[in-house]
């Protein structure tokens, strides 16, 4: 039953958005890849908002549910009735009723499971589409036949441009530059790749009274050399959509000064490489939203490049890697023995994490495993001191941000956390 109410509230949903793009014919920019889309959505929606009336993805609300709720404009009802009547309520009024509709929606776009953005491409086709990153090992990659598979599930969007569309893809990113070579599209590209159109160059730390506060590069786009700062967040990844929104709103017609005009209003979204003050003096790089092995490993180097007395990391299993995941837990966990002074594995598969590294870093107490977030809370309070860097991450499912906010030095701070409505709270 639950399963069919599902269906038909997806489908219903469905209806009313392509009547609403029908009527209002936005130009619809699409973010897709396995890594990095919240933060490069924010970011090129942050950069047109300065030429267009730009609306985007509200958080990580890419499904077949997020999407069409983007396009009416409707907040997340979750599981309450009356909240639902609204949403419906609303799209009826856009449907019947003149509206100052956006010109451009930023869409977000991801799938779990075989044929999820096909749904979401009957929903609505993209006039322009940006691809993060396709990594060796993508997650969710239990759910299909091989890393391949996923691949081309999430460049499925870029299938669907028109001949001659922009599409905008990562210049360091080997599978997206040979899947995007096959299609007649205006490609461009954007990273640290010499070839790149829009290169980051000279990355650092930034620092503020000797304290880091974010992420400074230069810009190079054709003979022209612009500073960008991203703060709140650390690891050169954090630069990349800033770059990539750069791409995107040139490819939309707009200029280089109204992408890095609008990027000064731009802050990468909870739980990803998040600085945060903790007790005693450390620094928590609060990466807790969630974790694939491409992702843990720019956390890593994020952690790496804080100064720091000892380096942590405390990392919880990556889940839905399917047969991949006891090779790439004992991979993540001698690279992280390598990066950090100590290393905390967090859930069942993590034990595994833990005891590769151990083969590595081998003295006592330098390597710690626990089952849950919570149980680590009270050891991990009295552990840290000042001048600690730790890196906090894991899946979804394991709730990291709970680790996170025990660990903060201002509790005030856990309104930067990720998952901070009622509605997750309350779930154990």
């Amino acid at each position: 039953m639950k399963s069919l109410r599902r269906i038909i509230t997806a489908g219903a949903l469905a209806i009313l958005a392509r009547l609403v793009i029908r009527k209002y014919k936005p130009k619809i920019v699409m973010v897709t890849g396995s890594v990095g889309k919240t933060s490069t959505k924010d970011a090129v929606a942050a950069a047109l908002g300065t030429s267009f009336f730009v609306r985007k993805s509200e958080k990580s609300y890419n499904s077949e549910f997020g999407v069409p709720l983007t396009i009416l404009g409707a907040s997340n009802p979750w599981l309450n009735l009356f909240n639902w009547l609204g949403v419906f309520k609303e799209a009826f009024a856009l449907i019947m009723l003149p509206n100052h509709y956006p010109k451009v929606l930023v869409l977000e776009v991801g799938a779990d499971r075989p044929g999820d953005l096909a749904r979401i491409l009957r929903i609505a086709t993209p006039d322009a589409v940006v691809v993060t990153r396709l990594p060796e090992v993508p997650v969710h990659v239990e759910a299909y036949t091989n890393p391949q598979a996923v691949r081309d599930e999430e460049f499925a969007p870029a299938y669907a441009l028109a001949p001659g569309a922009p599409l905008i893809i990562s210049a360091d990113d080997s599978y997206a530059v040979k899947m995007a070579s096959r299609l007649d599209v205006q490609m461009s590209t954007y990273g640290v790749s010499a070839h790149a159109h829009v290169k980051i160059e000279h990355s650092g730390l930034a620092l503020e009274h000797g304290k880091p506060v974010g992420m400074k590069a230069n810009i190079h786009v054709g003979t022209a050399h612009e500073k960008v700062l991203v703060r709140g967040a650390v690891g050169e990844q954090q630069l990349l959509p800033a770059a990539a929104a750069v791409v995107t709103t040139l490819a939309l017609g707009a200029t280089l000064e109204n992408a890095l005009e609008g990027l000064a209003n731009y802050a990468p979204p909870p739980g990803r490489t998040r600085l945060l003050e903790g007790l005693h003096g450390s620094i928590l790089i609060d990466d807790s939203y969630n974790a694939s092995p491409a992702a843990v490993e720019e956390g890593l180097k994020a952690l790496h490049l804080i100064p720091a007395k000892r380096h942590i990391a405390v990392l919880a299993d990556m889940l839905e890697l399917g047969r991949y995941s006891v090779t790439e837990h004992e991979r993540i966990g001698a690279l992280a023995a390598q990066q950090a002074d100590m290393v905390i594995g967090v859930g069942i598969r993590s034990r595994a994490l833990a005891a590769s590294a151990r083969t590595i870093l081998s003295e006592e107490g330098q390597v710690l495993s626990f089952d849950t977030a919570r149980e680590t809370i009270e050891p991990l309070r009295t552990l840290i001191r000042e001048g600690d860097a730790l890196l906090i991450k894991g899946s979804q499912s394991m709730r990291m941000e709970r680790l996170v906010e025990a660990l903060l030095a201002d509790p005030l701070d856990s309104a930067k956390l990720v998952r901070q409505e009622h509605e997750w709270k309350r779930k154990l």
